[in-house]
């Protein structure tokens, strides 16, 4: 008989589903292979904290043992992700093969459950476990949750990054507590944090002038001031963020921050607003601001002794930020490590550290960070990519093919993986494996000048030169700055009998971007003209720096 599991959100809040899953599952792989519950420890307790006592802690980061108000980091979206991947690979491998579970009110389900059923069902093989999905079933009992059981599953989503439940239940505990209160302060601020990480600006705005309308107290005031500027400083899209709102919203924040009376409390508020008026000096691309700011931010940590470490270890990596950016080397990476060295097994900085270390050269300490990201927890798409990237540089291409098929495993939605291994697969010649990913990585971006670059590549290969003409002459169009798109094309030029435009081309090519390749090429259209001395003198540049 196949087992029913009821997904509706509200029996349990995030990761129904899942915790339902691992209740069955977790006792019976502890039986069998303990190695393989340790490995997922991280996405089984965060799934269903119920079988904490069961799951050993391989790796922990610090903010498990921080008190409310020292635990600043909300986990981006993307970490549900990575813990959906970590949960379909722990029950690829615990449950017997042949299985098949069956979930009703899918329709009802959190969108950790959506997303997890989804990775789960692209990822396992059917015989392995077969999945069936219902939208209706029971309607669970009337929500009768009071402020206590609310606020602590707003905490956990909160913490562990499950912002739609965090939003929707903290939304919950405000209409169950008095507005202006400091219960009613907790919920607001928790959802309005979590839907501006979702994006929903006009709904965090929303939020934040409830608090303004509903309070008195300068602290609320000041944080509500900060999250209303960090809702336009944090935007991805330049084209929507209003940066002289967000200046005009952090400089009240700081004005309040600066006349709260307790020193301890000032110090960090005055601290974090700071770090954040930062960030818009750097979106406005005042570097030197920015550094200040940050270096002011973190004298100000210093009044704190040992609490909020990982307010300092923000800062301490912000600041690492900007002195590479302002190619003070040797002092960002002096930081990234004080940064780590607050928390080891937080992912993020060894990523950063690890791209600064690839571009100074460093590939062995590069390679060695990616590698601690990677270990740190549930798949991160992120650290094989630029793993890959490092193995490309190197020339080790099967290992970084390797690499960015295990990224788009893990996220078939990463653009790029598709782009750079569409590029590698070309290379080397394989042409056919080429084109189903510039295929499929123009399903998710129409036009792409990087993969119409290949494609022109591949349509010149083949013989194709009017298909390669079109690809090419669209990929220049639309990102005149694309060196490859420019060689490719000089490439085509040539095979089209073109030689002073093959020429040409090539020429703007290596203008932008000088390698190897280009000099090369250029130089057999070069001796086709009969312009020897020049072709000599591109073959002897194509030497030095291969």
């Amino acid at each position: 008989m196949t087992p029913l599991i009821d997904g509706h959100r509200r029996l349990r809040g995030p990761y129904t589903v899942a915790a339902a899953l691992l209740r069955h599952l977790v006792p019976q792989a502890l039986e069998r292979d303990g190695d393989l519950v340790a490995a997922h420890d991280i996405e089984i307790r965060a799934a269903a904290p119920e079988l904490a006592d069961l799951v050993p802690v391989k790796q922990a980061t610090i903010d498990a043992g921080l008190s409310d108000d020292e635990r600043i980091l909300v986990p981006a979206p993307r970490r549900t992700l990575r813990l959906a991947n970590g949960l379909t690979e722990f029950f690829r491998d615990a449950v017997r093969p042949g299985q098949a579970i069956a979930v009703c009110n899918g329709a009802e389900a959190d969108p950790t459950d959506t997303e997890l059923l989804d990775v789960m069902m692209r990822r396992i093989p059917p015989e392995t476990l077969a999945i069936t999905l219902y939208s209706g079933g029971p309607e669970p009992p009337p929500d009768t949750r009071g402020a206590d059981e609310l606020w602590a599953l707003v905490d956990r989503c909160t913490r562990d990054g499950f912002l739609h439940a965090a939003a929707e239940l903290g939304d919950c505990g405000m209409s169950r507590t008095e507005p202006g209160g400091g219960r009613w302060w907790r919920f607001a601020q928790r959802t309005a944090t979590a839907l501006g990480g979702l994006g929903r600006a006009d709904d965090a705005r929303a939020v934040w002038d409830r608090v303004r309308a509903a309070s008195q107290d300068p602290a609320m005031h000041a944080a509500g001031a900060y999250g209303t500027a960090m809702l336009d400083a944090r935007q991805p899209d330049p084209a929507r963020r209003d940066l002289g709102r967000a200046r005009r919203w952090i400089n009240e924040a700081i004005a309040i921050s600066t006349l709260l009376p307790d020193p301890m409390e000032r110090a960090f508020k005055l601290g974090f607003d700071r770090n954040g008026l930062a960030l818009v000096e750097l979106r406005e691309g005042r570097l030197g601001a920015a550094l200040s700011l940050v270096e002011s931010a973190i004298e100000l940590a210093r009044e704190l002794g040992d609490r909020h470490p990982l307010h300092r270890m923000v800062l301490l990596a912000n600041r690492a930020q900007l002195l590479a950016a302002l190619g003070h080397v040797k002092e960002a990476l002096e930081d990234y490590t004080a940064a780590i060295r607050l928390d080891p097994a937080f992912p993020d900085y060894y990523l950063e550290r690890g791209n600064l270390l690839f571009k100074l050269g460093r590939h062995e300490e590069a390679l060695a960070d990616f590698e601690r990201a990677i270990q740190a927890g549930p798949p991160l798409p992120e650290a094989y990519y630029n793993r890959a990237e490092l193995r490309t540089v190197r020339g080790d291409i099967e290992e970084a093919l390797a690499d960015l098929g295990r990224v788009i495993e893990l996220d078939p939605a990463y653009l790029d993986a598709y782009i750079n291994r569409a590029g590698l697969l070309a290379a080397v010649e394989r042409d056919e494996e080429a084109r189903a990913d510039v295929a499929a990585g123009l399903v998710l971006a129409p036009g792409n000048p990087h993969l119409l670059a290949v494609l022109g590549q591949l349509e010149t290969a083949a013989g194709r030169l009017g298909e390669a003409r079109e690809a090419l002459d669209a990929a220049v169009d639309r990102a005149p700055g694309l060196a490859a798109a420019w060689g490719n094309r000089g490439v085509l030029q040539y095979a089209a009998g073109d030689l002073e435009g093959a020429v040409d081309d090539l020429s703007r090519a290596i203008e932008l971007q000088p390698e190897p390749d280009l000099y090369t090429n250029r130089a057999v259209a070069l001796r086709a003209l009969g312009r020897d001395a020049e072709a000599e003198l591109d073959e002897r540049r194509a030497g030095r720096l291969s």
